[in-house]
């Protein structure tokens, strides 16, 4: 495995493979990698000639009474399991080589970035969108791999590649998650024991709430009631900051099963919570079509 750490020896490097005609898939990461991590790795080496993984943790996405200094760091650990799934290049640039002296160009998504976790974390989309524009941009991927937990980062992202014309595939993989269900995220580092049992509340909630509304038992409105209550029963669950059901393009909160609605082939179940020291989140995407229009009310 190679290891780069200067975006102007990484450009060059995929230069030289984009030439050779090989197809070059890239899974961005800030480390501390997971089985999610992985799947993201070996799927990527599957469908493409040459993989790349970049590990930064980005402090652009961080804001000032967030968890940047604390945020799980194994560099080591990381380049041992990254040389055992084969990869081909790891870029691990350091922060000012990414924001050398003057920066002064942002990225921001509109709308998106303002819904969901952007409304509690001000600036944090704005800081993924630039970092993830300009590491499409150094690594020059034919396919970018992002996992489903971080939908609203991947939806985002989708719409920059978009609107900035960026020739990249960008790629939504599973999200994968523990024997218990807990979505698997650098941050379940920060739950004790008793956290992170009371932390399987979240997928139990989704799966109910998936169920409530497969059966046509509960309009959305319903479903968001019966999920916060779920959460709020919980008593480390110290704040549920939303819990409901999503259109899954817009990120706009459905507040009824409406004829636009039937339309769309799914629904966003989303929830962010804190517990503890750690913020987490997770989501299902549920299908709708065949649900009977009596949930109208």
């Amino acid at each position: 495995m190679e290891v780069i750490r200067n975006s102007r020896v990484m450009q060059q490097s995929v230069k030289e493979y984009i030439h050779r005609g090989n197809s070059i898939g890239f899974v961005p990461t800030m480390g501390a990698l997971h089985e999610g991590h992985l799947s993201l790795v070996r799927r990527c080496r599957e469908e493409n000639d040459i993989s790349v993984v970049s590990i930064f943790v980005n402090p652009m996405q961080f804001g000032a009474s967030e968890d940047f200094s604390r945020y799980p760091r194994d560099v080591e650990d990381d380049m041992a399991e990254l040389r055992k799934a084969g990869v081909d290049i790891l870029f691990m640039p350091v922060a000012e080589n990414i924001y050398p002296e003057g920066f002064a160009t942002y990225v921001n998504v509109e709308h998106l970035s303002d819904r969901l976790c952007g409304h509690f974390r001000p600036g944090h989309f704005r800081g993924v969108a630039t970092v993830v524009t300009k590491l499409l941009n150094i690594a020059r991927p034919t396919r970018a791999y992002f996992g489903q937990k971080d939908f609203q980062q991947f939806l985002i992202i989708k719409q920059l590649v978009r609107d900035l014309d960026i020739d990249t595939e960008t790629v939504m993989c599973p999200t994968v998650r523990e024997a218990d269900g807990l979505a698997m995220s650098s941050r379940n580092q920060y739950l004790s024991p008793e956290e992170r049992n009371a932390a399987t509340v979240i997928y139990r909630t989704l799966c109910e709430a998936k169920e409530m509304v497969i059966s046509g038992k509960l309009t959305p409105v319903e479903v968001k009631s019966l999920m916060e209550k779920t959460l709020s029963a919980v008593p480390l669950v110290e704040e549920v900051q939303y819990a409901s059901a999503f259109d899954p393009e817009t990120l706009e909160d459905i507040t009824s099963l409406n004829v636009t609605i039937y339309r769309k082939k799914n629904i966003l179940l989303a929830i962010a919570v804190r517990i503890g020291k750690a913020r987490l989140i997770d989501n299902e995407l549920v299908e709708i079509a065949g649900i009977k229009g009596g949930n109208e009310r």
